[in-house]
Parts: C-alpha cells; structure tokens; sequence
C-alpha cells in the first residue's frame, strides 16, 4: 500500500502569507480554484502554544473544503512529513501581481 501524500500550501490571504499542509489538493470546478481537503494541524503535545497555529486551528475548524484563487498560490510543495502550519506577514515589495482578467471577452482578439 502506497504512503498517503501530504502537501504543503502556501498561499497570500488578506495581505498575511498562510502556510498549511493537507492531504488532498485539486483543480477545481470553479474556474481559477484550487481546493483544498482533509488539512493536517499538529498535535499538542507541547506546554508553549503558537498563536498564528491556533488562529489557523480556529479559522478552518469545521472547514471540509476551501477553494482558494488560483493567483493568491505562491507554492504548494509534496512533503514526506507536516511541519507548523502559520500566519505571517507579507513584507511589503516594489513588485505585485497586476490584476488581470483569467480570460478575454469574446470581441478581444
């Protein structure tokens, strides 16, 4: 039996940076999503709390499966093992994606 895969994303929401690992990743039927199911948290087993985890714990509790925009994905990588999951935030750069169209009206050409 083949070792299950387990993904790391790592995506731009709400000028923050998330990093989280799942074990299910997919495009969507909606056109420009991701989705995202069964995402891994750590367990607890340590006295000292990491405050971006547990906000991360709480946002997605109950949370089956969410679609992310296509555009907001900076990486999703194949891991062998989870790490933390986190929120940080983005540093702000001289360059940004420009907003554009996913496709073209049909009298563009």
């Amino acid at each position: 039996m083949s070792k299950s895969q387990i993904f790391k994303v790592i995506f731009f929401n709400q000028g923050q940076i998330y990093e989280l690992y799942a074990k299910q990743i997919f495009q969507s039927d909606l056109y420009g999503f991701i989705e995202i199911e069964d995402f891994i948290f750590g367990e607890r087993s340590q006295m000292l709390v990491d405050p971006s985890e547990e906000k991360l714990k709480s946002e997605f509790d109950g949370v089956k499966r969410s679609y992310i925009p296509m555009h907001s994905v900076i990486r999703i990588d194949e891991v062998t093992k989870e790490g933390a999951v986190k929120i940080s935030e983005a540093k702000g750069g001289t360059v940004s994606p420009f907003p554009m169209p996913a496709f073209s009206p049909k009298g563009d050409k």
